[in-house]
């Protein structure tokens, strides 16, 4: 990488070419131009050349940049801080909203990829997150460096989900669907089956209700009293 200092611009720069390198990722591109991406950014191809020159040799004269590598190399060099990185398969309803929400309380916790079949679905963003085939799971997780997979799929399609998020090389699986994976000694699930937690809570405040609490906070009171 080159030394000199990189200019507030082409940093700022930066996070635009990573989003739109994860669009191109997502569909399969193996190569872009800088002409290319001047015509989709809107910003002069000398100038992208310059920005990237100021990181070091990335791309050959004639035939451009290599996106998976441009791509892994911007995000290891914008990463600030160590997370955990996560992908989601099935962008369904539950998937969707899991995505929009993405750990928003947490800073080192983060969905950087959905998968899904729907053609569809597949190549577009849920509020930033790129959507990719299922297919490509092995090569994006390698790429983010995941560790753990959330599977919000059909019941049918869980099994052979399932193996190919172990087959990635993922070691961590939190299962929103109700059917229980055997895994093997290197892989920990975590079930979280939404209607059974509901029927166990109805059924406890049905049968154990919850104490009012004014009758909670009587001793509290008359304890003060008493001092």
């Amino acid at each position: 990488m080159a030394e000199q200092k990189l200019p507030p611009v082409t940093a700022k720069r930066l996070p635009l070419y990573y989003r739109y390198l994860e669009k191109l990722h997502a569909v399969g591109k193996g190569r872009v131009s800088s002409a290319e991406l001047s015509e989709a950014l809107q910003i002069d191809s000398a100038t992208i050349r310059r920005d990237f020159s100021y990181l070091g040799e990335l791309g050959k004269k004639g035939y451009g940049y290599n996106v998976q590598y441009l791509l892994q190399f911007l995000r290891e060099f914008l990463k600030q801080d160590e997370v955990a990185n996560v992908v989601l398969i099935g962008v369904g309803n539950l998937g969707t909203a899991l995505l929009r929400y993405n750990f928003y309380r947490s800073h080192n916790t983060k969905i950087v990829a959905g998968f899904d079949i729907d053609p569809n679905k597949i190549g577009t963003y849920v509020d930033g997150i790129p959507i990719y085939p299922l297919n490509r799971l092995k090569e994006v997780a390698l790429l983010h460096d995941v560790d753990v997979a959330i599977l919000t799929v059909p019941v049918n399609a869980a099994k052979t989900v399932f193996d190919e998020v172990v087959s990635a090389g993922i070691h961590g699986i939190l299962n929103f669907t109700p059917v229980r994976l055997t895994v093997p000694p290197h892989v920990r699930v975590h079930h979280i089956d939404l209607t059974t937690e509901l029927q166990t809570l109805i059924y406890f405040l049905k049968n154990f209700p919850p104490e009012d609490e004014s009758s909670e906070q009587e001793p509290l009171e008359n304890d003060a009293n008493r001092r």
